[in-house]
C-alpha cells in the first residue's frame, strides 16, 4: 500500500487539552482506528528556536518527543483536517512510502 510517513516532533513538557502532547496524538490516532503510531523518547535535539533540548536527569520535561504514524492518503488528510480543527500548533515530516505486512500472524 502507498501512504505516507508522519513524523510529529514536540517535547516532554507540551501538553494539548490538558494532555502531555505525545500521548495526546496516540489516543487521537486510536480514536481515528488509524493503523497505529510510535512514541519514542529522544535524547537530545535542537528546534527552529535553535535552543537545545535533552532528557537530563534532573530534567526530563525538555525531552524531545517524536510520534511516528504510517497512513494512507485518505487517512493523512483526515488526521491533518483533525489537527487542524483542535488547533494544534506542531512541526511535522511528511514523507511518501510504501508500506504492508509481511507473513502470517502468529
Amino acid at each position: 500500500m502507498n501512504g505516507f510517513q508522519i513524523t510529529f516532533f514536540t517535547q516532554q513538557d507540551k501538553t494539548h487539552h490538558g494532555k502531555q502532547l505525545g500521548d495526546w496524538l496516540i489516543h487521537l490516532a486510536k480514536e481515528m482506528s488509524l493503523p497505529g503510531a510510535t512514541m519514542m523518547s529522544g535524547i537530545e535535539g535542537f528546534g527552529h528556536h535553535r535552543r537545545i533540548h535533552s532528557a537530563r536527569f534532573f530534567e526530563l520535561a525538555d525531552q524531545p518527543i517524536e510520534v511516528v504514524m504510517a497512513v494512507s492518503e485518505d487517512e493523512s488528510e483526515r488526521l491533518f483536517a483533525r489537527l487542524r480543527a483542535e488547533g494544534v500548533h506542531l512541526f511535522y515530516v511528511k514523507t511518501p512510502i510504501e508500506f504492508g505486512t509481511l507473513g502470517e500472524p502468529s
